[in-house]
């Protein structure tokens, strides 16, 4: 089976995450600095959405990379991620309008989390697929930045409880360590020999 519908359907799907996401900034009823400022956190979670929408697009291209053939498992386990960042948009309105309420910061941390094990399970069902040796599998080894992802999430979704800022603090900086491109997937693709046509 080819990759290149699996891609494509992907890359549409997560364009209608942010298009949706961007949807829900309305503008202010009124004109003023003060109700321009009022948007702030609305605003602010917007920012963090798009950037972990971004994180995981250029993650996934990355991945898909790597894969020489798609099966039913592949296929299923990618619906399971894009269904989780469906709810992004949710989750992100949710937030901005309640800020300090833990109901809404601990909901949008599950739902990061279950879209990092998501990808965990695609990553995985991508590796059992095209082997121990392949390309993913070397550049993953042991994912000690996907594993610590999850720790952080974990705790942040009981700390919200405590005090949300706290969580949001978390969650920033979960993608501030996934925002610099990770190039192990690039490296391991490099180092291998290029197939003769």
């Amino acid at each position: 089976m080819n990759k290149e519908r699996l891609t494509a359907f992907s890359d549409g799907v997560i364009a209608i995450i942010i298009t949706i996401m961007v949807l829900e900034l309305q503008p202010p009823s009124r004109t003023d600095w003060p109700a321009l400022l009022a948007m702030l956190p609305t605003f602010l979670s917007y920012v963090l959405s798009f950037t972990y929408v971004a994180i995981y697009w250029n993650n996934h291209h990355h991945m898909l990379h790597t894969v020489r053939r798609v099966n039913g498992a592949i296929l299923w386990a990618n619906m399971n991620l894009l269904f989780w960042l469906s709810l992004t948009p949710f989750v992100t309105a949710w937030l901005g309008r309640n800020y300090r309420a833990p109901l809404p910061t601990a909901v949008y941390g599950v739902v990061l989390l279950l879209a990092a094990i998501a990808y965990f399970i695609l990553q995985s069902t991508i590796i059992r697929t095209e082997g121990p040796e392949s390309a993913l599998a070397t550049a993953i080894g042991r994912d000690v930045k996907g594993k610590a992802s999850l720790i952080v999430y974990l705790a942040a979704i009981s700390l919200a409880f405590v005090h949300p800022a706290i969580s949001d603090a978390s969650y920033i900086g979960v993608a501030l360590i996934w925002f610099i491109p990770d190039r192990r997937i690039e490296r391991s693709l490099a180092a291998r020999p290029t197939p003769r046509s």
